[in-house]
């Protein structure tokens, strides 16, 4: 027994020596590991020094290139014009003409107006004032007079052009109104519903008068002549047949004046010419009643076109017939033309209430100076295209040039020029850089193209773009 509690006593004092003796391995190992990690002033300073500067590089790219100008345009429909009469409808005076509704005196008032987003096609009656109708034509010539007998000119050629085209014929096409032209004038109205302006009352009765002076004047030349059983001899015959026939001359100087204007006619403000037909009317500036004395309204093309303003840099390497892609905000892409630039491009209409924007010269007119000056640029649009998105915007991409399929390419930033003006990147290659001479080509979204003169270069290799 006593020898059994004695093996005990001596096994459980090895087992605390040996605890004893790991901890003491732990706390030297311990200590061990802190010495290893720590690290002097000087050596803490040397492992927060920045590494060495060495260049930055990209690799070289094989692929298609492609070079555009991106800007933000407007959807309009094309050619605002504004509207205004060029005259009184109905007649406008003693040997004018006239018809029902605007007899030349009291006020014009409007009657019907002109409809809102309405096609007008050429015959097509705009609005009514007064009870007459205001007629539109085709024609690049503006009314601004009455039209009838007596008047020739580009004006009645080109209303005889017209009714040719509506189907009333006038004749020859001379630009000397006719009697012709009066007929067809005739036809055209009442297939409108409303009766031409042919002589008024007022104006048969002036002709009559003049018709009674004339025949009044020949019938006392005649009486002069023959004497009339008064002494038919010497000067004072003579002074009687002398003052006879001034009187008859004068008579028909007064006639043949008259007649020269009598007849079936066109008022100034019956007819407006626009040179761009059918339109759409887009604006009315008059209202129900009131006097048409100012503007009545704007008229654009039924074509739909994009508005929109580049920087005069990007204008220099743009020109007309380039094609453009049009991307609505809802998503829809049409292909369109650039059909204007600069001064080309329409004002609008100084009758709508807003100036037009002022443009000068580069890559077709800029405006102010410098090259970042804006410059406008129209594009037109396929025939129907995007009419429901008028009043929208758009973006426009307009290519302005692509390579023939892939090349070579590096970032801009890599292309440097040397004292004898080569072109060069700079390849980092096997740890040391040369500089490959290279022909630079287009350039695009950061990249340029590039063709080496000599050396090697190939798609991976790095170039140097910066420190």
């Amino acid at each position: 027994m006593r020898g059994n509690r004695t093996r005990k006593r001596e096994s459980s004092r090895s087992k605390q020596l040996g605890i004893v003796v790991a901890a003491v391995a732990v706390v030297g190992a311990g200590g061990w590991f802190a010495g290893a990690q720590m690290q002097s002033p000087a050596d803490a300073a040397a492992a927060h020094q920045p590494p060495k500067a060495g260049p930055v590089t990209v690799a070289v790219e094989h692929r298609s290139l492609t070079a555009s100008v991106v800007a933000q345009g407007s959807v309009e429909f094309a050619s605002p014009q504004g509207l205004s009469l060029a005259g009184p409808v109905g007649s406008a005076g003693p040997g004018s003409g006239g018809a029902s509704g605007g007899d030349g005196g009291g006020s014009q008032l409007v009657t019907k107006l002109p409809a809102v987003g309405k096609e007008v096609k050429e015959g097509d009656v705009l609005m009514q004032v007064s009870g007459r109708p205001v007629l539109v034509l085709r024609g690049s010539v503006p009314m601004y007079r009455t039209l009838g007998p007596g008047t020739s000119g580009d004006d009645v050629k080109q209303l005889e052009r017209a009714l040719a085209r509506l189907g009333f014929d006038p004749g020859t096409i001379t630009g000397k109104y006719t009697q012709q032209d009066a007929t067809a004038v005739v036809r055209w109205y009442k297939s409108k519903g409303f009766a031409a302006n042919e002589p008024s009352v007022a104006d048969k009765q002036q002709l009559g008068t003049l018709q009674q002076a004339v025949t009044a004047a020949q019938q006392a030349l005649l009486d002069a002549r023959s004497g009339d059983g008064k002494d038919s001899r010497g000067s004072s015959h003579e002074l009687q047949v002398k003052s006879a026939q001034q009187q008859l001359n004068t008579a028909n100087q007064a006639l043949s004046a008259f007649q020269a204007s009598y007849g079936t006619k066109v008022p100034a403000g019956e007819v407006i010419f626009l040179s761009d037909l059918p339109a759409r009317l887009d604006k009315v500036s008059v209202k129900l009643g009131e006097a048409p004395s100012g503007p009545i309204g704007t008229v654009t093309s039924s074509r739909v076109v994009v508005q929109a303003v580049v920087p005069g840099s990007d204008a220099k390497l743009l020109h007309k017939g380039m094609t453009a892609e049009v991307e609505t905000a809802g998503g829809k892409t049409v292909e369109g033309r650039v059909v204007a630039m600069g001064d080309d491009v329409p004002k609008e209409d100084a009758s709508d209430g807003k100036d037009g924007t002022d443009s000068g010269s580069g890559g077709g007119g800029s405006t102010g100076s410098g090259d970042s000056a804006p410059v406008p640029v129209q594009i037109s649009l396929p025939t129907g295209e995007l009419s429901k998105d008028a009043g929208g915007t758009a973006k426009v991409t307009i290519c302005v040039g692509s390579s023939d399929g892939e090349v070579l390419t590096v970032p801009i930033a890599a292309l440097h020029t040397s004292a004898d003006g080569q072109a060069k990147v700079r390849v980092k290659r096997d740890g040391s850089t040369l500089d490959v001479p290279v022909k630079a080509g287009l350039s695009a979204q950061g990249q340029v193209e590039v063709t080496p003169v000599s050396g090697g270069l190939k798609p991976g290799d790095q170039v140097v773009v910066g420190q």
